[in-house]
C-alpha cells in the first residue's frame, strides 16, 4: 500500500509565501513523476507543477517564476515553494505520484491541503 501525505498549507496574505511538503510511504519501488495539482471551488483539478525522476520540471504558466518544485529521490518527498501568492492561487493543493510498487504501477493522490489567499 502506498500513501501520500501533504502538509504546509494555510492562510497567507497576497504577496506572501508558503511551502508545501509531501511525503510518500509504502512499498514503493520507483517514482517516475511527482507533482502538485490544485482544485478551487467548483473547478476541476489541474496541474500546477510536476517533476520527473530525471529532474525535469513543468509549470502551469501562471506559476512560472513564482513557484518552485523540488524532490528528494532518496526520501521520496516533493516540495512546492510558492512565492508572491495571489488570490487566484487559493485552492486545495494535492500531491500526486506516478510510481511503481510491489503490486504494479499506480497513480497516487494525497488527501489535499488548503491554501487560502484572501483577495
Amino acid at each position: 500500500q502506498v500513501q501520500l501525505v501533504e502538509s504546509g498549507g494555510g492562510l497567507v496574505q497576497p504577496g506572501g509565501s508558503l511551502r508545501l511538503f509531501c511525503a510518500s510511504s509504502g512499498d514503493i519501488k520507483s517514482i517516475y513523476q511527482l507533482g502538485w495539482y490544485r482544485q478551487g471551488p467548483g473547478n476541476v483539478r489541474r496541474p500546477v507543477a510536476t517533476i520527473r525522476n530525471t529532474g525535469g520540471t513543468d509549470y502551469v504558466k501562471s506559476a512560472e517564476g513564482r513557484f518552485t518544485i523540488t524532490r528528494d529521490n532518496a526520501k521520496n518527498t516533493v516540495n512546492l515553494q510558492m512565492n508572491s501568492l495571489k488570490a487566484e492561487d487559493a485552492a486545495v493543493y494535492f500531491c500526486n505520484a506516478e510510481l511503481s510498487y510491489t503490486s504494479g504501477v499506480k497513480n497516487c493522490w494525497g488527501q489535499g491541503t488548503q491554501v487560502t489567499v484572501p483577495s
